[in-house]
């Protein structure tokens, strides 16, 4: 079948789509931006067009010979994310229906019981979105799932490093509710085999793990599946969702903006009413994964450096998308720029995989607690903060996030390009490239570019520019040094000499 699917740089749909192709169907993938697919390993054998959900015009030539339209965006994090949901489902419910698309599928939240107040707005909106395309009339499977687990879901993380890096915690009430979690390798055969689903199908199906938990039990059998101590954790009423979200926001790497909705929607019990999509789509032969299993795969995955996607690769359609204005007469404004540039005695190979191993658990080379501030001051204004780290160890690719970053460009071998994701009065790039050394060697050339919104921005700058002599300034040189000191070390090997 031609599948099309939407938020293919997202979590789920960065690795629902390689599978499709897997299974032999013609995958169609909708982006607002076809260069943030460029580098993913899949790209090459599926078509990538560029189209918006809120621009019902564009959305024609994008749904056109399309069987089946998977629908895996939302606006979570976002300021009025249930309007801009509501408006994105309207327009591709109708475009859908007047391509004659045959069947939409859609994976939303869990919905509690009919008569329970909904006091979560990221769940409000998931219902809303699934009862539009219901009643869009083109059939429709919505797929309702709580708590995915997997590598780099923004639920595993969350519930990751709170367990790891709190032995002890109070907590609010709703870690005592039950929740069903699901394994995010189950969620992708579900949603493959939805395409298959009988044209008379329209309505929604409940998908979870076969545990019935709640969050006190998951992050117990976390600390058991990873090999540490019990957590002592001591349940209290004064932590209200803004509160819990807070504290999710400081300790996780997830910022406050996805935290609120993610700990709101734990307020109500999630667990599954009915498995009537087993007649659909049958359990595998050894039964849907446990919570333990799904937890020991998704910390192999975290420990090889195998993870496919993370919650931090999707970006909002407010995120600045604007190219590197490198004149300042075209970018409309002045551009602060800070340049760098050191002679490095390693080869330009030896200095690119210094650079593409920046960030993370790698660091930026520089002047350490000054990054965490950096980061920390983020957090509390609301931002991304340093921690959301980098998927692949030694590997990036286009549009992944990188810490506070994210990238933009890369020119293997030669160029990284990051832009900034961090709460600025302005918008900023940081730029690293590697140059041809004169006699041998490579240089390092490294330049970021601020472009200041109003005044505060060119305040900013300037109260920012003394710092940079020690975090730039050192940055350069000791990417410089540890190039070298890695050749230094390949050439130091005994197999070097022979």
């Amino acid at each position: 079948m031609r599948c099309l699917v939407t938020g293919a740089t997202g979590y789920i749909g960065g690795r629902l789509a390689p599978r499709l192709l897997t299974e032999g169907h013609d995958v169609r993938c909708l982006v607002r931006r076809a260069g943030r697919l460029r580098d993913v390993p899949w790209a090459s054998r599926a078509e990538v067009v560029e189209a918006d959900l809120r621009k019902p015009e564009t959305l024609g030539p994008a749904l056109a010979g399309i069987d089946v339209a998977y629908y895996l965006v939302h606006s979570l994090g976002q300021a009025g994310f249930e309007a801009a949901d509501r408006e994105a489902a309207t327009n591709f419910a109708a475009a859908a229906r007047a391509a004659g698309v045959r069947r939409i599928v859609y994976l939303g939240g869990p919905e509690p019981p009919a008569g329970v107040e909904v006091h979560s707005p990221h769940l409000r909106s998931r219902a809303e979105v699934g009862r539009i395309l219901l009643a869009s009339g083109v059939p429709t499977a919505v797929l309702r799932a709580a708590v995915i687990i997997g590598s780099g879901s923004a639920s595993f993380e969350m519930l990751r490093y709170l367990t790891e890096r709190l032995p002890g915690m109070v907590t609010p009430r709703w870690v005592r509710n039950r929740i069903q979690p699901i394994a995010v390798r189950d969620v992708l055969r579900y949603l493959v085999g939805a395409a298959g689903l009988p044209p008379e199908v329209n309505r929604g199906f409940d998908v979870a793990g076969p545990d019935v938990l709640t969050f006190h039990d998951m992050m117990q059998r976390y600390a058991r599946v990873a090999g540490l101590r019990r957590r002592v954790i001591l349940p209290v009423r004064v932590l209200s969702p803004a509160l819990s979200s807070y504290w999710v926001g400081l300790i996780t790497p997830v910022p406050n903006a996805i935290a609120r909705p993610l700990v709101e929607s734990l307020v109500h019990e999630a667990v599954a009413h009915e498995h009537d999509i087993a007649a659909y789509v049958p359990d595998p032969p050894g039964g849907l994964t446990g919570f333990d299993q799904a937890v020991g795969m998704a910390l192999a995955k975290v420990r090889d450096g195998q993870v496919e996607t993370r919650w931090s690769t999707a970006v909002g359609s407010g995120a600045p998308a604007e190219p590197l204005p490198s004149d300042p007469q075209w970018s409309g404004g002045t551009s602060y720029t800070d340049v760098r540039e050191r002679a490095v005695a390693a080869p330009p190979d030896a200095l690119w995989r210094v650079i593409e191993s920046v960030g993370g658990e790698h660091g930026w080379y520089s002047f350490p607690l000054a990054w965490s501030v950096r980061g920390w001051l983020d957090r509390l204004i609301g931002g991304v903060g340093l921690r959301r780290g980098r998927r692949d160890p030694h590997r990036l690719q286009v549009g992944e996030a990188l810490d506070f970053w994210r990238v933009e460009e890369i020119v293997p071998g030669e160029m990284l390009r990051l832009r900034a994701e961090m709460r600025l009065p302005g918008r900023a790039w940081l730029e690293m490239r590697v140059l041809p050394g004169d006699g041998g060697g490579s240089r390092y050339q490294q330049r970021a570019v601020f472009l200041p919104r109003g005044l505060s921005g060119h305040a900013y700058w300037g109260a920012v520019a003394p710092f940079h002599a020690v975090v730039f300034g050192g940055m350069a040189r000791n990417i410089a040094r540890s190039a070298e000191a890695a050749e230094l070390a390949v050439a130091s090997r005994p197999s070097a000499h022979r």
